[in-house]
């Protein structure tokens, strides 16, 4: 619990074996987390009999593999479903440190924000992190041109900690997001739409042979799709275009009423 609220961490897994435990391990001893919410997507490994092992941790198990993105709208459905008012993602290949779940819980559980994102990019330490040149520079040029597509000022679009608020998720319409590693993208894209406020704290990088990371290909698949993201988002601003990711061409106002309307940073 954090103020009351019941904090909630999913994992979408997929051949996480050699770092579940010791991610959940340093989750459970932040102190703050009630909950962990293990959704495999179809891995080949011991993921799933691992994950049954650990304590207070709910497992679901996909017959096929969905998708990172489909993997994600499992994992906070059934958060939801839980009864969280906080929901953190974190990733189980211990790439992002549990450490900076209770920072997140309480930016979200005091209502500064109803979105935070752990930045990689925040404190200048991704490439000496481990970020691959090339991952860093398409991290910066997508960033750049997304923020002027969004009307944003995020240090980064593509971090996979991020914490939500339950009302937050409930306003957002997920199903209509791609079940492929651009819903990270598209979810972001309608936080803002909704006018919501997006935090970021300092999240140090950290990459090794077990952490998970698309390839190239992938990566420019998801380049691209983070820019038709951003195009969509801007014509259905103004009002050319009908799109099921930014349902109205009239802006819904969220029940989210923050006293600063930039974004924030910590």
């Amino acid at each position: 619990m954090f103020a009351g609220k019941k904090v909630v961490v999913v994992m979408p897994a997929y051949n996480a074996a050699a770092t579940l435990r010791k991610t959940h391990d340093e989750v459970m001893a932040q102190g703050v987390v009630d909950e962990v919410v293990v959704v495999d997507d179809d891995s080949r490994d011991q993921t799933v009999e691992i994950a049954k092992s650990l304590v207070h941790t709910t497992v679901v198990t996909h017959p096929r593999n969905r998708g990172y993105g489909g993997n994600q709208k499992s994992c906070y459905r059934l958060a939801l479903e839980l009864g969280a008012d906080i929901v953190i993602m974190v990733h189980p290949d211990y790439q992002y440190t549990p450490k900076l779940i209770p920072a997140m819980a309480c930016m979200v559980g005091n209502g500064l924000y109803p979105c935070v994102l752990g930045s990689r990019i925040l404190g200048g330490n991704a490439l000496k992190g481990g970020m691959p040149l090339w991952k860093y520079a398409g991290n910066r040029l997508l960033t750049f041109v997304e923020n002027l597509l969004l009307g944003a000022k995020l240090s980064e679009y593509h971090t996979g900690y991020r914490a939500f608020s339950r009302e937050l998720l409930e306003t957002l319409p997920l199903e209509a997001n791609s079940d492929d590693f651009v819903f990270d993208n598209q979810i972001l894209a309608q936080i803002l739409w909704l006018h919501n406020v997006i935090g970021e704290i300092t999240c140090p990088a950290k990459y090794f042979a077990e952490a998970s990371s698309i390839n190239f290909r992938r990566s420019v698949k998801y380049g691209f799709g983070c820019l038709a993201t951003g195009a969509s988002f801007r014509l259905a601003r103004m009002g050319w275009i009908n799109s099921k990711l930014f349902p109205g061409t009239e802006v819904p106002q969220s029940s989210w009423r923050p006293n600063d309307r930039g974004q924030g940073s910590a």
